[in-house]
């Protein structure tokens, strides 16, 4: 008789699988960690005593926790408190060891997040996010019992960091009104002067973007460790907002090659060198970048991507680490695991094959996962959300278990996708969503005419941007797909602009180059109810009920639509945001996926 583990199919097992996160830790007492697992099938924050042993379920929601933070001293657990997954709260804080949850900063009412810095000092900076207010930034001294409001703007922005004494906050902000590009601007938090600002954004034809990545973390440092544009990728740079000086990093390996692709960095705890994650073509590797002698040492790490990454004290580094075929799991350099989830480690999958093709905005980068047996294979494009992100060898549950079903996978990483450069990113532009499913189009006709996909069973799918894009590909492209899975999507731009999280209609008045009454071509133009009438394969979608950034209206209407002309559908709504946090929610959803797959598409 098979064992209760051999009666669950692999892809439920890998859903199942209990993972954790990096383990953050507090600055001043290294001890304490934080991290948040699905281990009771629910994601929830932790803490780990390293000390001890000792780990402690912190949250227990029914709809999961995932951002949380620890106070410097290690004293505290903040966590952010929202409602069923609407992502409109407070945050709230709870004793290292245990005990009452109490509102973190009183007399702040809830909003969306936009930054939190907590400092050494007991200073603390929240941001905030309304469609009333725009973006505030509020103040809470030590000993203070109310926040003071130390920055507004009606355009979006967020707290960068605190300076190690307190004196200084950085801010990441859009008031040029390009969501794309941030600018930085440093504080006094004694008065909320400016001291120094960096804006390579206004006033020129090809902006700049700039990314606070921390100040130094030691006394009597004052340098701002920031990620620049200027040489059209991500690269980081040394600023000192109270003198003015810059020091670009010029970071070439150790045979003289500067490092292709995007480039970020941390600082490690002695200030005297940094952690280096270098991302390109879809993996990522981590090094160490000394500043007195500029020399770039590369760390051990495995092929694949490298989620995160955290510099220890003893000098090792911490790094959640996955590949497709293999899961992911905490490392260090020192050469062990870190933290491993309890129960048994998931099934593994399918590596992936890297795919180039050639498209109308230059050459287009795909992975392809390919099942058991000889193809043509039914195919899912899998297409990633964002648009600001990318697909990279990793370890995904959803893939792997249309690989299991017998499925072909395939991922584009689209113009607008990062990791290729900055003019990939920014390409999307005005165009919006059709330039990106000319990049999807342009694999598609490859993989058919390389054998790997049966042009009678290709399924495009995606959530969030990708579910929008699937939507979008169904009216624009069709005659290129046989089915469309679209998971919490922009269905109906124009109302999705008006129900949305202001944070979400800033980047999108940047995409558009305008609002919709500005340009109204255009997002009509980019709008999957707009070819809602030439849709004629079947489609499923999946909503979160409380989600602020794909709202329920705009899905309902394009759903109205679909009933009116006939056109075969499901829906299936869940009490949540954009996304769940639920395993057992999850896995319902693939099912229902799989099924509608099957019934449509046969096999």
């Amino acid at each position: 008789m098979s064992s209760e583990k051999n009666d669950v199919p692999a892809w439920e097992q890998r859903f199942r699988a209990a993972r954790v996160s990096l383990p953050d830790w507090a600055d001043d007492a290294p001890d304490r960690s934080l991290y948040v697992s699905n281990t009771t099938g629910t994601y929830q924050v932790y803490a780990w005593d390293r000390a001890t042993g000792s780990h402690r379920q912190v949250t227990d929601r029914p709809h999961g926790t995932t951002d949380a933070a620890l106070s410097p001293d290690g004293a505290w657990i903040w966590w952010f408190d929202d409602t069923d997954g609407d992502e409109f709260g407070i945050w709230r804080r709870q004793p290292f060891e245990g005990g009452a949850d109490e509102p973190a900063v009183p007399g702040l009412t809830p909003s969306y997040e936009a930054g939190l810095a907590l400092g050494r000092d007991g200073t603390v900076v929240v941001g905030r996010s309304t469609d009333e207010d725009g973006t505030t930034l509020h103040l809470l001294r030590p000993g203070a019992t109310e926040a003071v409001e130390i920055y507004r703007h009606a355009e979006y922005g967020g707290v960068g960091d605190l300076s190690h004494d307190g004196t200084l906050l950085a801010i990441d902000h859009t008031e040029h009104g390009d969501a794309m590009h941030n600018a930085i601007r440093v504080v006094a938090t004694a008065d909320g002067r400016t001291v120094a600002e960096l804006d390579e954004v206004t006033g020129r034809q090809e902006p700049r973007g700039l990314a606070c990545l921390g100040f130094a973390p030691v006394p009597g440092d004052g340098r701002l460790l920031l990620a620049h544009q200027r040489r059209g990728r991500w690269e980081p740079i040394l600023w000192d907002p109270l003198t003015g000086t810059e020091t670009e990093l010029e970071l070439r390996t150790e045979d003289g090659r500067p490092l292709p692709g995007d480039v970020s960095a941390q600082w490690r705890p002695d200030a005297t060198a940094l952690l280096v994650e270098h991302e390109y073509e879809a993996r990522s590797e981590l090094f160490s970048y000394d500043l007195a002698t500029g020399v770039l040492t590369r760390l051990d790490t495995p092929r694949g991507t490298v989620a995160g990454a955290s510099p220890r004290p003893d000098g090792t580094v911490e790094y959640l680490w996955s590949s497709a075929a293999e899961p992911s799991v905490v490392r260090s350099t020192a050469g062990r695991v870190v933290l491993r989830a309890a129960g048994p480690v998931p099934p593994g999958s399918v590596p992936v094959e890297d795919v180039w093709v050639d498209g109308p905005g230059g050459r287009v980068h795909a992975l392809v996962q390919r099942p058991v047996g000889d193809g043509p294979f039914p195919t899912v494009f899998e297409v990633h959300g964002g648009p600001t992100h990318h697909d990279c060898d990793a370890f995904a549950a959803g893939p792997a278990a249309w690989l299991d079903h017998g499925f072909a996978v395939v991922r584009v990483n689209y113009r607008g996708s990062t990791g290729y450069g900055q003019a990939w990113t920014d390409a999307l532009k005005e165009r919006v969503g059709l330039i990106e499913l000319e990049d999807i189009g342009a694999v598609r006709d490859w993989a058919v005419g390389a054998g790997l996909a049966d042009p009678e069973r290709l399924v495009l799918s995606g959530g969030s941007w990708g579910g929008y894009l699937t939507l979008l590909g169904l009216g624009v492209q069709p005659d290129a797909w046989s089915l469309g899975l679209a998971a919490v999507p922009v269905a109906d731009y124009l109302t999705a602009y008006a129900d949305e999280m202001e944070a979400l209609r800033s980047l999108d008045r940047t995409l558009f180059g305008g609002t919709p009454e500005e340009v109204p071509e255009r997002w009509h133009a980019s709008s999957p109810l707009s070819y809602v009438e030439k849709v004629r394969v079947p489609v499923y979608i999946s909503a979160g009920v409380n989600d602020p950034r794909c709202p329920i209206r705009q899905i309902d209407n394009y759903v109205t639509r679909l009933d009116e002309l006939g056109v075969p559908h499901e829906v299936y709504r869940y009490d949540a945001g954009h996304g769940s946090l639920v395993v057992e929610e999850r896995i319902k959803q693939l099912r229902l996926e799989l099924d509608f797959v099957r019934r449509h598409l046969g096999g």
